[in-house]
């Protein structure tokens, strides 16, 4: 499944890993708001979400949640800048 079809999947859920001042600026419509800073302490969380697609300002945050969500055997993938990502929903 290509990076697209997981972002527009009604199972999916996109979680913008920027901070709060960040995410009030712009974000994907219905994506979750959870700082990098969060990410270990609301995993249980996350798991719930699964599968998940990050991102971020650039997609450098997003990259390191999403090896470290992998690593703890989370289905995720780096979707990237939130721009990016908001521009391939359909």
């Amino acid at each position: 499944m290509s990076i697209q079809e997981k972002i527009n999947h009604a199972d999916t859920t996109i979680v913008d890993v920027r901070t709060p001042g960040e995410f009030s600026g712009g974000h994907v419509t219905g994506s979750v708001n959870i700082p990098l800073n969060e990410v270990v302490s609301r995993i249980d969380e996350l798991k719930t979400m699964q599968p998940l697609v990050l991102c971020c300002a650039s997609g450098g945050r997003s990259g390191q949640a999403a090896d470290y969500l992998a690593d703890q055997g989370l289905e995720v993938v780096n979707g990237g800048g939130w721009k990016s990502v908001d521009a391939q929903r359909v």
